[in-house]
């Protein structure tokens, strides 16, 4: 498999790692490619600490991207009992909904992994809380407890307006600080109650990899790239602290620069 790497790491002024883009042929070899990538950067965290922190993402690339991993042989060489789950985002809905992020991940191929589930942290809905923001409190207090306020990877979707979790570009939810996660009310997306982790949150991760499949996310990608301001693109405001990647589709790479 080929791919076209269209910039690399220097030094950003703003803070955290540059982008680098990865431009795969299709959404499939995408798919496959974020798979085997994360196989190999788990296998080498281990190799030097005890437990990796890993957030992950919905949408249909989000849930893709655990089918793919299911099928990779080489994920046996991983111990996944030394993986801690979390989620960038989630939607305000009970536990099992099919449109929680959690669920379609679990559907797609992380529930056949062997995975501790004391290690799966997953955001309360409304069955465990009594409101977004009790949910967003208790997240963010797991994440205290569990020594997870710092991720080793965090892996984020982008949508075609350029948010990123459900952080929406310009929406008010944007401007929490001193937290980690955010109750959002009045999403641009259906449904209209979210819990979020903040911009501080997303920053705090050794990798940041935005993960972006179609022709409609085009824009989104080259805003982000860019460093577009926060009322047009909400993925250009958190970089990885050592690395910072765009893992994107050869559709998504169309407003792209080609030098």
């Amino acid at each position: 498999m080929t791919d076209d790497t269209r910039s690399q790491p220097t030094p950003d002024g703003d803070g955290g790692a540059a982008p680098e883009v990865v431009v795969h042929p299709g959404k499939q070899e995408l798919s496959d490619a974020i798979a085997a990538r994360l196989v190999t950067a788990l296998i080498d965290a281990q190799a030097e600490q005890d437990v990796v922190q890993v957030s992950l993402t919905g949408g249909s690339l989000g849930s893709d991207l655990w089918a793919s991993v299911a099928a990779l042989p080489a994920r046996a060489a991983v111990d996944w009992a030394r993986v801690e789950f979390w989620w960038g985002d989630e939607r305000y809905l009970p536990a099992g909904d099919a449109d929680r992020n959690d669920v379609q991940n679990d559907a797609a191929g992380l529930a056949s992994l062997p995975v501790d589930p004391t290690r799966i942290h997953r955001v309360p809905g409304p069955d465990r809380s009594e409101s977004a923001e009790a949910s967003a409190t208790a997240y963010g207090e797991e994440i205290r407890a569990t020594d997870a306020g710092a991720f080793g990877i965090m892996i984020l979707g982008v949508g075609p307006d350029g948010h990123i979790a459900s952080l929406f570009p310009g929406h008010p939810a944007q401007q929490t600080t001193d937290a980690i996660a955010v109750a959002v009310h009045d999403s641009p997306k259906p449904p209209p109650d979210r819990v979020s982790l903040t911009f501080e949150a997303l920053r705090r991760s050794r990798e940041v990899w935005f993960i972006v499949a179609g022709a409609d996310k085009a824009e989104a990608v080259a805003n982000g790239v860019a460093d577009a301001g926060p009322d047009v693109n909400s993925a250009a405001q958190v970089k990885g602290e050592e690395r910072t990647l765009w893992l994107i589709d050869a559709d998504a790479a169309t407003a792209l620069p080609t030098d």
